[in-house]
């Protein structure tokens, strides 16, 4: 089943074209990786998956179940945030409201469960701004998924993560697809697009390319 539908989509900064005419569909379950050089319009394109009011013509059509998590390269979790690790999944459902927010037991067990899906319910009661970057990142994720997402877009995740921490946040990101949920990344990271991803979106100066991962080698 599509969940996603682009069609015909272009989009402009100030009176700068960013990408044009492209074209494109995330069934339910995709792994879609998006590449590009810096600059191409990657950051772009999700803000505008995301309903960002981003100058455009075209469309952007979402079918069926649309919860959504995001993971910004700006989180606004910020590092010295004066929270536990707990306080900050359990604020997923509370939009950017961080305090004198109720939360119900329901709310609180799927917190909890969320955590245990991450491996990090051991950092329940640590102080966020404690964490190494990669926990920090588990956390940030799981703050993403605790409202039941069924949609996860990911921009650029393993930015300034170490290399163990780079691969269990990438093995995470796996899991959660091979449970069911549509995968949305931004990476430069080629070989892992291609080892782990269903389909790959490249967006060049003169063209993108949409494709099975499998046959990115043929082109």
């Amino acid at each position: 089943m599509t969940q996603i539908t682009v069609k015909n989509l272009s989009a402009y900064y100030e009176n700068r074209e960013i990408f044009k005419d492209m074209s494109f569909s995330v069934d339910k379950g995709d792994y879609l990786c998006i590449t590009g050089d810096n600059g191409s319009g990657k950051t772009t394109l999700m803000r505008l998956l995301l309903g960002f009011p981003v100058k455009h013509t075209g469309s952007v059509l979402f079918e069926g179940d649309k919860k959504i998590g995001w993971l910004s390269q700006s989180n606004e979790v910020r590092s010295d945030f004066p929270a536990s690790v707990f306080e900050v999944v359990l604020s997923g459902f509370a939009g950017k409201s961080f305090f004198g927010t109720f939360y119900t037991k329901k709310q609180k067990s799927a917190a909890v469960e969320c955590m245990k899906k991450l491996e990090i319910e051991n950092l329940k009661d640590r102080a966020f701004c404690e964490l190494s970057g990669g926990q920090r990142q588990r956390v940030r994720l799981c703050r993403c998924l605790v409202a039941d997402c069924s949609i996860l877009f990911l921009d650029e995740p393993v930015t300034g993560l170490d290399s163990d921490s780079v691969s269990e946040m990438y093995s995470i990101i796996k899991k959660l697809n091979s449970e069911g949920i549509t995968v949305v990344m931004i990476t430069h990271d080629i070989s892992r697009a291609k080892s782990d991803a269903k389909h790959i979106l490249n967006i060049a100066d003169d063209g993108y390319i949409f494709c099975d991962s499998k046959g990115w080698e043929n082109l």
